[in-house]
């Protein structure tokens, strides 16, 4: 609708109206009217209103074709049914459009409103389908949000679960890190490290500062594990533990030091010159913990300056000091205070120069004693009973240089006899000469029998050691027997040869005495004493070997052949005793035993069958014992006999007690077959079993001549 403004000229005259206002006043078109014209048309929404209506209800001009047309721009271009409405309106007259406009206004807004509400349904048709759309995405999105949402849920279960084990592990681990802590520090405190280990065990590493740095931590480690085991629980195992291996590596390295001392004593006592190191003042000084280990160490001391000091002896005694000086002693053997102060005078040198050695080895200090002054020796201290033996030792084998041994006086001796014999022949008995020579010849035999029959006293007291098995003659019989074929060699040297049997056997018959007989005793009594200390110890054996050692001895000289009937006689009376113990031996052996002791001492008071140890069972589990010992090696050969140093007397005795059981063999055979013992079947069990009940197939198995 086209807006409507009045103009002045359109007024009209209020005056001549006066009259016919009051009779106007009641039209409803005048009031309409004059509400019309009496609007207000400045408000805003007013003009808008009225705005719309013209655009709706615009008139056909070519002026207001722009404005219609942008009305029409303003609606839905989809919306044709609108834009031809719309099109037919406008293109109204403006009278027409005005009255149509008055006419159609309701209707044309209810129109455009359901035009408008169409449109909206359109749009929001689209947007119901948009928002359908949005919404299916929605619910997918709400369903993956579930999925993940459960997703999490389970994510946050396996993760609380792995958070706590992470936390527990955590915990764990903060505890094991201070259990890890408390045992490094336990380690540290009672466990060598490598470097101690290697230190101790290994023979690259040498005695010195770090060796016994390991050696002084291995023992604070014993005394702090002690402590500890000294709890009112007891010992634990890991105390046990390290008790048990540090003890391991304390032995390797008592070991280890023992080795080194042995080493360097048997270098340094080839040394005429002595110096203790400080390394073996102290090795000395540890290995005293172990006394058996300072003993095999010391004893290889003790021998390598026994050698050194007799070669040192020996060589001032005959060869003197470097390029001659000093001269040898031996040149003033003529002179025999000067001979024998010389001598002496060296063993009291090397004697002061062992006790400076060993006082230095095991740290004793000087006691400001001085030169030539008396020794105190109530000293009881162990270092001074280790000195004292050690020198003794190490002197004892020049006590051979300054005494005359047994043989050279006997050889003097028979010198001395032999001229005296010769002067008698040539100037007589009476002559000075020859009494003379009597007299020096009765000393010398008195000085070679005194040192004979010390011989013989100091081997009686010379006990055997019973951790030797062995069943061989000792060193001490051996060296003895060694002594007594020399004199022996010396006294058939010393013969003219025109003797008779009888005088050649009686003058030397009292040296055999007092040399063979000792022997005898030794070994007889000091065997029965070792018998009784050690078990399973073969006393027969080893009294048959050492006699058949000193006849051995004896036998490649005539004038002994006494000494050797007595001896033979002596080992017949041992041969005998050893036939009867290895006769019981075999026979326990083979089971006989006890069945032939029976027959032996049996007084026929009843039949043998009621005995209960020969009983047909009894009898029957002895003769397969029996049985099996034929097949063993012992029928041939004895290990018990295989001891004796001489395989005649082996075989002897072993066929000696071979027909003593083929003896006792047939008396259990005749006595099981008479009828008044009552043997049931007797001929069936003695045939059951080797050697079937013959007697001279089992002569036959011996190997020997059946005997009656």
């Amino acid at each position: 609708m086209p807006s409507f403004t009045p103009s002045p000229s359109s007024t009209p005259s209020l005056a001549p109206h006066k009259a016919s206002t009051a009779a106007q006043s009641r039209n409803p078109v005048s009031l309409r009217l004059y509400k019309v014209l009496g609007t207000n048309f400045d408000d805003e929404a007013t003009r808008e209103a009225l705005r719309t209506l013209s655009d709706l209800y615009a008139t056909p001009s070519h002026g207001k074709g722009k404005a219609v047309q942008r009305g029409d721009d303003e609606l839905d271009d989809d919306d044709e049914e609108s834009r031809v409405r719309s099109k037919d309106a406008t293109e109204l007259p403006s009278g027409e459009s005005a009255a149509h406009a008055r006419r159609n206004l309701r209707k044309d807004m209810e129109q455009k409103l359901a035009e408008g509400s169409r449109h909206f349904l359109t749009a929001f048709g689209e947007v119901d389908q948009k928002l359908g759309e949005l919404q299916k995405h929605v619910d997918a999105m709400h369903a993956s949000l579930d999925d993940a949402e459960k997703q999490l849920q389970l994510t946050n279960e396996a993760s609380s679960s792995l958070l706590e084990k992470a936390g527990n592990l955590r915990q764990e681990r903060q505890e094991v890190e201070v259990k890890k802590s408390i045992v490094e520090l336990f380690l540290a405190r009672f466990a060598l490290s490598e470097g101690e280990i290697e230190a101790i065990t290994s023979r690259d590493v040498p005695l010195g500062q770090r060796f016994f740095g390991a050696m002084d931590r291995t023992e604070r480690i014993r005394d702090d594990c002690r402590v500890l085991m000294a709890g009112e629980e007891g010992p634990t195992k890991a105390g046990l533990e390290i008790m048990s291996s540090t003890l391991s590596y304390l032995e390797q390295g008592y070991e280890k030091i023992a080795r080194w001392c042995s080493y360097e004593f048997r270098q340094i006592g080839r040394d005429a010159h002595l110096e203790v190191t400080p390394t073996m003042r102290e090795a000395v000084r540890r290995l005293r913990q172990r006394q058996e280990l300072l003993t095999c160490a010391l004893s290889e001391l003790s021998q390598t300056r026994q050698a050194s000091l007799l070669s040192s002896f020996l060589t001032a005694l005959t060869r003197g000091g470097p390029s001659g000086l000093p001269r040898p002693i031996e040149l003033h053997a003529h002179d025999p205070m000067r001979y024998i102060g010389d001598m002496l005078a060296w063993v009291h040198q090397a004697i002061a120069a062992e006790r400076e050695f060993f006082e230095s080895l095991f740290g004793l200090k000087a006691d400001g004693r001085m030169v030539g002054s008396v020794r105190q020796f109530d000293d009881k201290s162990e270092e001074e009973d280790w000195i004292r033996e050690l020198m003794d030792l190490a002197v004892g084998k020049l006590c051979v240089p300054l005494k005359e041994s047994s043989i050279v006086s006997y050889k003097i001796a028979n010198l001395l006899q032999f001229y005296l014999v010769t002067m008698r022949r040539t100037i007589g008995t009476d002559a000075i000469l020859s009494k003379t020579l009597q007299e020096i010849t009765e000393v010398a035999y008195k000085v070679f029998f005194d040192a004979v029959e010390a011989l013989g006293r100091s081997l009686l007291r010379v006990p055997l050691d019973n951790s030797d098995p062995s069943l061989t003659p000792p060193i001490s019989i051996i060296e003895h027997a060694q002594v007594l074929r020399e004199i022996m060699n010396v006294y058939q040297s010393s013969l003219i040869g025109n003797e008779d049997e009888e005088k050649l056997i009686s003058g030397f018959e009292h040296v055999l005495d007092i040399m063979v007989d000792p022997a005898i005793e030794m070994c007889t009594n000091t065997a029965e004493a070792k018998a009784r200390a050690v078990s399973r110890w073969d006393m027969s054996v080893f009294v048959l070997n050492c006699l058949s050692y000193l006849l051995s001895v004896l036998e490649p000289f005539a004038f002994t052949v006494n000494k050797q009937k007595a001896l033979q006689a002596t080992m017949n009376e041992r041969v005998v005793i050893l036939t009867d113990e290895h006769y019981h031996d075999i026979m326990v052996d083979a089971g006989l035993y006890d069945i032939i002791t029976v027959c032996d001492k049996w007084d026929r008071s009843e039949p043998l069958s009621y005995i209960p140890t020969v009983r047909p069972q009894e009898l029957k589990s002895a003769l397969q014992r029996f049985s099996v010992w034929l097949s063993g090696l012992e029928v041939v050969q004895s290990q018990r006999l295989s001891h004796l140093s001489v395989q005649r007397l082996h075989t002897t005795i072993h066929q000696a007690a071979l027909e003593r059981m083929a003896q006792g063999y047939k008396v259990i055979c005749d006595e099981v077959r008479k009828p008044e013992n009552k043997y049931e079947a007797a001929s069936t069990l003695l045939g059951s079993e080797r050697p079937f009940g013959q007697v001279h197939l089992l002569w036959q198995i011996f190997g020997l001549e059946e005997k009656d």
